[in-house]
C-alpha cells in the first residue's frame, strides 16, 4: 500500500470525525492539545501522526484506535477511496488544469454524500457505454486541447528553433527524405520498410519504434504525406526530449496520461513543421478577402502542403482561434464504409462552446444533411481521390448557424472505407468581419438537425428514422398539460 495513499485516508478520515463532532481545527487542537498546523497537515494528507498522537485523538475524541488506523472507509467516503486507490490522480497531470490534487481531495471531502452520488453516476455511465481508461485519457487532452483554444506558443515557437538548428527552409514544401536525412544523421536512427507488411495480423498498425536499437520500421503501404509526418513526430519526441512516449502508431497500449499528452505534442510539432503557421495565415488572409469563396483557392492551399487533408483541417483549429480570432469552431471525422448506412464521428474537438454536431453514443443517426455526411456518400460511389464542398448549416433548434468545409477522402488502410473531415465556424459578428465570401449566395444554407431522432424538420427526405424522442416529449406535455387542467378542475 502506497505511504501517500495511506496518509490521504487518515486525513480524510480525522477531518470527517472532526467536522460530525462539530469541532474546528482550532478545537481539535485545544482539545487534543497537538499544534492546529500539525492537524491541518495530517488533514491534507501531508503527515502521518505518530502512535502516541494517534492514541491522544482517539481518547479526546471517543473513538477506537483500531477505527482510527483502519484503512477501511465509511459508506460516504468509500467512493473517495476508490478513487484515490485507482490511482487516476496520480496518472493525470492536474496541474496542467491548474488543479492541485490537495485541493482536489479536500473539495471531495467536504461534501461526500454529495460526491458519493457523482462518482457513482460516472461509474455507472462509463460502464453502460463502454467508457474506458482510453476514452477518459483521449477526453482529458481534448479538454486540455479546448481549455487553450488548441493553440501552444511553445511549441509553435520550438518548431521555429528546429527548422534554425537544421537549416530547414519553412517557405518550401518539406518531404521525407529531409527529415528522414535528421532522424538518421543526428539522432541515429535506423529506418526499415519492409517488415510490418510481412505480418498479417498487425492489421493497420503503420509504425513500430524499437528504442533500443532507435530502429523504427514502417508499413510499406504509407504514402509520401504519412511518412512525413510520421518521421515529423520521431523528431518532435526527440527535439523535445520527451521520454515518456507511444512507440505505435496507432498506438497498441498506453501506460500512463502522459504518453498520450506527449502524443498530442508531438503531433501538434509535426503539424506546425509540416504546415507552418506564416504560410497558411497569408494563404488564409487571401482566401477570406475575396467576395465569393474561391474552392479551387482554398483546395491549392490543401494541396500545397506535404500533408493530408486530415493534418490540413487539424492545423486550421491551431491558426483560426489564435491568428483570426476566429475561436467558435468544431472539428469533426466521420469513418464510413460503402453501402453502409452507419456513419461513425471517431474524432471531434469544439472550441469555446459544445456546438452541434457532436458524439452520440445511444446509436442515433446522425443528420444525413450534413455535408460531411453528404461527402462520404459521394466519395464512395464514385472514383474521385477526395471530395469537398462548403455548406451554411442552419440549426432551427439551437438559433446557430455555421460555415462548414469538408473534405472527404479514401481511408488508405481499409478497402471500401472512407472518412471526412470538417471544420465548422460559428457565424457570428467575429466571423462576418473576418470573411468577405460570407454572403456568397453560391454558399447553400440548408436546416439540419444533430440526429435524426431529435430532428424536428419535417417533410426530410434523408430521414432515416422518426423523431421518436421528440413524439415521446411532445407526448409527455400533453399528458402534463391534461394533469394540470384535471388539477384545476378538481381544486
Amino acid at each position: 500500500m502506497q505511504e501517500d495513499y495511506i496518509k490521504l485516508i487518515f486525513g480524510l478520515k480525522l477531518k470527517q470525525i472532526r467536522t460530525d463532532k462539530k469541532l474546528s481545527l482550532f478545537g481539535l487542537s485545544k482539545l487534543s492539545g497537538l499544534s492546529k498546523s500539525y492537524l491541518n497537515e495530517i488533514e491534507n494528507g501531508k503527515k502521518y501522526p505518530k502512535p502516541d498522537k494517534i492514541a491522544i485523538l482517539s481518547e479526546k475524541l471517543d473513538v477506537p484506535y483500531d477505527q482510527m488506523v483502519s484503512l477501511k472507509l465509511d459508506k460516504n467516503l468509500a467512493p473517495i477511496g476508490d478513487l484515490l486507490q485507482s490511482k487516476i490522480l496520480k496518472e493525470i497531470p492536474l496541474e496542467l488544469f491548474g488543479i492541485k490534487e490537495s485541493n482536489l481531495i479536500d473539495i471531495v471531502a467536504n461534501a461526500p454524500a454529495k460526491v458519493n452520488a457523482f462518482i457513482s453516476t460516472i461509474i455507472k455511465i462509463a460502464k453502460h457505454y463502454n467508457f474506458s481508461k482510453e476514452s477518459f485519457y483521449l477526453a482529458s487532452v481534448r479538454s486540455f486541447q479546448e481549455a487553450n483554444n488548441n493553440y501552444f506558443e511553445d511549441l509553435e515557437d520550438s518548431v521555429l528553433k528546429f527548422a534554425k538548428a537544421y537549416q530547414i527552409d519553412l517557405n518550401e514544401t518539406i518531404t521525407s527524405a529531409d527529415l528522414e536525412e535528421i532522424l538518421v544523421e543526428e539522432y541515429g536512427y535506423t529506418i526499415a520498410c519492409n517488415e510490418l507488411s510481412q505480418y498479417e495480423a498487425l492489421g493497420n498498425l503503420r509504425t513500430l519504434f524499437v528504442p533500443k536499437t532507435k530502429t523504427l520500421l514502417l508499413a510499406n503501404e504509407i504514402d509520401e504525406a504519412q511518412r512525413t509526418f510520421i518521421y515529423a513526430k520521431e523528431l518532435a519526441y526527440n527535439f523535445l526530449e520527451i521520454e515518456e512516449r507511444l512507440y505505435t502508431f496507432p498506438w497498441i497500449k498506453f501506460e500512463t496520461f502522459d504518453q498520450v499528452l506527449n502524443n498530442f505534442y508531438a503531433s501538434y510539432f509535426a503539424g506546425a513543421l509540416i504546415i507552418p503557421s506564416a504560410k497558411i495565415k497569408a494563404q488564409l488572409s487571401v482566401i477570406f478577402e475575396k467576395d465569393t469563396f474561391d474552392t479551387a483557392l482554398f483546395l491549392e492551399a490543401i494541396h500545397s502542403f506535404n500533408a493530408s487533408p486530415e493534418s490540413f483541417y487539424q492545423r486550421l483549429t491551431n491558426i483560426l482561434p489564435k491568428a483570426f480570432n476566429i475561436q467558435n469552431l468544431f472539428f469533426l471525422r466521420f469513418t464510413h464504409k460503402a453501402k453502409s448506412d452507419r456513419f461513425y464521428l471517431k474524432k471531434e474537438l469544439h472550441l469555446s462552446h459544445q456546438q452541434s454536431p457532436h458524439a452520440n453514443e445511444t446509436n442515433e443517426h446522425y443528420c444525413r444533411r450534413w455535408v460531411s455526411l453528404q461527402k462520404l456518400k459521394d466519395i464512395s460511389k464514385g472514383k474521385s481521390e477526395h471530395e469537398f464542398d462548403i455548406q451554411i448549416s442552419n440549426y432551427p433548434d439551437d438559433g446557430f448557424k455555421y460555415l462548414v468545409l469538408s473534405s472527404a477522402t479514401k481511408d488508405p488502410f481499409r478497402d471500401n472505407h472512407y472518412r471526412s473531415i470538417t471544420v465548422g465556424l460559428l457565424i457570428n459578428k467575429q466571423l462576418q468581419r473576418k470573411l468577405n465570401f460570407l454572403n456568397d449566395p453560391k454558399i447553400i444554407t440548408h436546416n439540419v438537425g444533430v440526429t435524426c431522432e431529435r430532428c424536428a424538420i419535417k417533410d426530410c427526405k434523408v430521414r432515416v428514422v422518426p423523431a421518436v424522442f421528440l413524439e415521446k416529449k411532445a407526448k409527455n406535455v400533453k399528458m402534463e398539460s391534461i394533469v394540470s387542467e384535471l388539477n384545476s378542475k378538481f381544486s
